[in-house]
């Protein structure tokens, strides 16, 4: 379970930094170009689209990356990724992944209670 919470953390991130990147990259095409905001829209909150992304991917390639050797907090880390992604992002055709991903990812992390090596985290 280790192993796959740190193959799909790590998948969850890199996806997640191409969300990251457009989300970021958008809000500062907005501020600056005032006719893009007025054609598009904006994000309700755009500060919280530019600290989760780069946050949440953040969060995520270090928590499917702890998660082999502390489960508990790698597990933690890549939920807070998942919830991050949702409530910046919202979930949609670019974001399922990445979500869906990390949110596994973490389940799995902390379902390692008894993992093969003798530390446990419960």
């Amino acid at each position: 379970m280790r192993n796959a919470a740190l193959t799909l953390g790590i998948i969850a991130g890199v996806f997640g930094m191409l969300v990251g990147f457009f989300g970021f990259g958008y809000t500062e095409l907005a501020r600056n170009y005032s006719e893009v905001e007025q054609m598009f829209g904006m994000f309700d909150n755009p500060g919280l689209v530019r600290a989760m992304s780069i946050l949440s991917p953040l969060l995520a390639i270090a928590g499917g990356a702890m998660s082999k050797a502390r489960a508990l907090w790698g597990g933690i880390l890549l939920l807070v990724s998942a919830a991050g992604m949702y409530f910046a992002f919202g979930f949609n055709v670019f974001t399922m992944f990445p979500i869906a991903f990390a949110g596994l990812a973490g389940v799995l992390a902390l379902a390692a209670g008894k993992p093969d090596e003798p530390k446990a985290h419960f």
